[in-house]
């Protein structure tokens, strides 16, 4: 067929053509719509195309047919993309799925042409805020602004990827939630926790840690942003409440030398658990501090020593069953009481025979202890030497008297 009018010589441009629907079944070859034409394939100002499977192409016409500035507007309306190509099957532009380009021809002296582009978003041509607007945004006279909302959690809630830049309050008594994987959520997840309640909530991740522990614990009025970094979770913002100043750790040891990190001698109240295999020795960090240190483990006859790890350092030894308070002034353990002022009456829990009640830094294993209803027990190196009960008082080993024996009868 011949473009080129028999009257003129010049060619015949085509009809313009607004909107045209299309449904891409297979490669499809576009017409330029002559005289009014709107038979067969005919391209339109405006197209809205549905690819039915991958890797379809739509063919421009030639460009030779028309003039510079022809366009067409086409935009996927279904959900798989599709290649819109020149006449001579050149790629123009892959079109995603729901994703609208204008087209246009720039220079004509071949039939394929050369063709300008104009990316026009997604389904629309100008930013829509309410579009745009995801978890954190909030769409307001047609801008973004930051979005908190406020959202009442309880007792074992796990949180999301759903759950980025929203505020999380607990309202209820003591509790646990936990987190997600930090890989899962990745690095700038965050959301923000309040404890709203009347107990104590423990933060838990499903692994990795969170400020360097295992759990974070919020006593009532604490709050923080929680934040992944995508290997584990940190807090801004998190202050300790002046009313509840004080929070535990519990520390699970067997052997070794364990070190501690700074979240976990944050908790001014420690406790030691464990089936003791071996020796223990607790490395704090080198900061001052005042520490509550109870020994709960089971110590088999082992040792927990507390240590700064600075040479020459003084350290700790807590027997087990058995609590000191301790000051740290960055280098060395101290007893916090040395000297008791006034009057007062000092309570010892029973102790064993290799763990008395009253001891010393040096030897744990000698001191005092209460064997038994109405007894008092001496031990030396883990060994009974004395008990005093009602009957009388049994002496386990040989005696040197320098003063002599008076009285009684000897056997």
């Amino acid at each position: 067929m011949s473009y080129i009018s028999p009257f003129s010589g010049n060619v015949i441009q085509p009809t313009d053509v607004s909107y045209r629907s299309i449904t891409l079944t297979v490669d499809t070859q576009l017409a330029w719509p002559i005289n009014g034409n709107v038979d067969g394939n005919y391209a339109a100002r405006i197209m809205q195309v549905t690819a039915s499977s991958a890797g379809l192409k739509l063919y421009m016409p030639p460009a030779d047919q028309t003039s510079v500035g022809t366009d067409a507007l086409i935009r996927n309306v279904g959900g798989t993309s599709f290649t819109v190509v020149d006449y001579l099957g050149n790629t123009i532009i892959a079109i995603a799925a729901g994703v609208a380009q204008y087209i246009y021809i720039t220079a004509n002296p071949t039939s394929a042409g050369t063709w300008g582009i104009i990316a026009f978003g997604t389904g629309t041509s100008a930013a829509d805020a309410a579009t745009l607007a995801g978890l954190g945004l909030i769409a307001s006279n047609s801008v973004l602004n930051q979005s908190h909302p406020t959202t009442s959690i309880s007792n074992g809630y796990t949180f999301s990827s759903t759950d980025r830049a929203q505020t999380a309050v607990w309202s209820s008594g003591a509790g646990t939630v936990n987190l997600p994987t930090p890989a899962s959520v990745g690095n700038n997840w965050f959301t923000l926790f309040k404890n709203s309640g009347t107990g104590t909530v423990t933060v838990t991740p499903a692994s990795g840690n969170i400020d360097g522990g295992a759990s974070k614990f919020y006593n009532p009025d604490e709050s923080s942003f929680i934040v992944s970094t995508g290997s584990e979770f940190i807090t801004i913002g998190y202050g300790q409440n002046s009313t509840f100043a004080f929070t535990s750790l519990v520390k699970s040891v067997t052997n070794g030398t364990v070190i501690l990190t700074n979240s976990e001698i944050s908790n001014t109240i420690q406790e030691y658990v464990g089936n003791l295999t071996g020796n223990v020795t607790a490395q704090y960090p080198p900061v001052v501090n005042l520490y509550v240190v109870s020994n709960q483990t089971t110590d088999n006859g082992f040792t927990l020593t507390l240590t700064t790890g600075v040479a020459g350092g003084a350290t700790a030894s807590i027997p087990a069953g058995q609590q000191a308070t301790l000051i740290c002034d960055g280098a060395n353990f101290l007893n916090a009481n040395t000297v008791q002022s006034g009057l007062t009456s000092v309570t010892l829990a029973n102790g064993s025979v290799s763990a008395p009640s009253l001891s010393f830094g040096s030897e744990i294993s000698t001191g005092v202890y209460r064997p038994g209803s109405g007894r008092f027990g001496v031990t030396v190196l883990g060994t009974q030497r004395l008990d005093v009960n009602a009957s009388g008082i049994s002496v386990t080993g040989t005696g040197t008297f320098s003063g002599g024996i008076a009285g009684g009868t000897f056997s």
